[in-house]
């Protein structure tokens, strides 16, 4: 069964921020696929690569997620190992949902994971992201 990672995404305003970060960076990181690299190598790394994804929690709210491709070792300035992260360029929105900062990552449980926003229907237009989040602290879905 699939595990996520939950992350803060620090620096980012906004899901297009994310977006626009990940796609300047492209051009410099191996096969063009964005991705995070972090101190500790995930101890259910068969878990996570079983179908997990990243949520990024951007201004206090889990927004989007994107598929984890892959775990690939890296070696730091210091001589370090790392873990990169290696995602699924596809940013997919989810229902907001808050969350507290934290140092790190941390494992996500498919069940308490927010459900993926539909696509939006053509002539349809997306909540502003602000209305978004104020539905979600009333607890609607």
């Amino acid at each position: 069964m699939a595990l996520h990672i939950l992350k803060l995404c620090v620096g980012c305003e906004s899901v297009e921020d994310l977006a626009l970060w990940q796609q300047e960076r492209a051009a410099e990181l191996p096969g063009g696929l964005p991705r995070h690299v972090t101190r500790m190598w995930p101890k259910r790394a068969d878990e996570v690569l079983d179908g997990g994804s990243i949520y990024w929690i951007i201004k206090g709210n889990v927004l989007v997620r994107q598929r984890i491709l892959r775990l690939d070792p890296v070696e730091g300035t210091d001589g370090i190992n790392r873990c990169a992260l290696v995602f699924d360029p596809a940013l997919i929105r989810t229902e907001p949902a808050p969350r507290r900062p934290f140092q790190g990552w941390r494992y996500l449980k498919p069940e308490d994971a927010p459900r993926d926003l539909p696509e939006a229907r053509p002539g349809e237009e997306v909540l502003p992201p602000e209305l978004a989040e104020a539905l979600a602290e009333f607890g609607w879905r």
